[in-house]
């Protein structure tokens, strides 16, 4: 109830709150001086506040309250709305634990925004201790920032949430920011042998029966000396007067196996 907060703080500032705080006393003697005149004094208090409660409710709530004194008429407002405070302490309670800062967003309009809720719930007469505060706040964070609630903690660090938003700023000028991913590619090309999209037995002719491709034979240099025939400028296969033996030879055996056939 704002009006009821704002209730309050005019009579601590006029110094009559302590009307809500009970209901008048019974009149004390005549022949009681001072007793008298503080009686009375609650009494005119009491009166100003009631005025005042009046002047602030809307219609409805003035004609079921008119006939009440402040303290009476503070206590039947507590009981009317004090479900509806309860449902609002659970939805700002249940905001603030559920609040998560997302990833490359402003820390300090999040701190702010927790803040708030804090706030919310000291007014709605549910205060969270700074002990508390501060952990819900640092549990909300990214995971960008678990160096920085590492070391909060580590060091046993106390902070007001105020101090606790100016460290966080300054903090966040030190984490880098994500960028796109960047894909290092090695230079060159890898290059697939592309199979042959045929029957499996042109394949398989291809492994095992392909043509040997014959490769060159190299030739002798001009200085190399045959074993042969001591000659220089060829070797000793390429020698005519060997060829020309190995010739002869084979002729000679050809007639030698003839012969015996015979």
């Amino acid at each position: 109830m704002d009006w009821y907060r704002n209730l309050k703080i005019i009579l601590r500032a006029e110094k009559k709150a302590y009307v809500l705080e009970g209901p008048i006393p019974e009149a004390p003697a005549a022949n009681t001086g001072p007793a008298r005149r503080t009686w009375e004094k609650h009494v005119d208090d009491s009166q100003d506040v009631t005025c005042l409660m009046l002047a602030m409710m809307i219609p409805e709530l003035q004609k079921n309250l008119e006939n009440l004194g402040a303290y009476e008429m503070s206590e039947q407002l507590k009981n009317m709305f004090q479900q509806q405070a309860r449902h609002e302490r659970f939805e700002v309670m249940r905001s603030l634990i559920t609040c998560h800062m997302q990833e490359g967003t402003s820390v300090s309009a999040h701190v702010l925004k927790m803040k708030s809720f804090v706030d919310q719930l000291e007014r709605l007469n549910a205060p969270l201790s700074n002990e508390l505060a501060t952990d819900v706040i640092l549990n909300s964070l990214p995971n960008s920032y678990h160096q920085f609630v590492m070391n909060y903690n580590m060091n046993g660090w106390e902070r007001t949430i105020p101090e606790l938003h100016q460290m966080l700023k300054t903090a966040e000028t030190n984490i880098p920011t994500k960028g796109n991913p960047v894909l290092a590619i090695r230079e060159g090309r890898i290059t697939k042998k592309k199979q042959s999209k045929g029957k499996g037995k042109a394949s398989k002719q291809d492994k095992g029966k392909g043509k040997k491709v014959a490769t060159p034979k190299a030739k002798p240099h001009k200085d190399t000396k045959c074993f042969h025939c001591d000659e220089i400028g060829h070797w000793k296969r390429n020698c005519p007067k060997y060829l020309a033996e190995l010739k002869l030879k084979k002729l000679q055996i050809g007639e030698s196996s003839g012969t015996k056939k015979d």
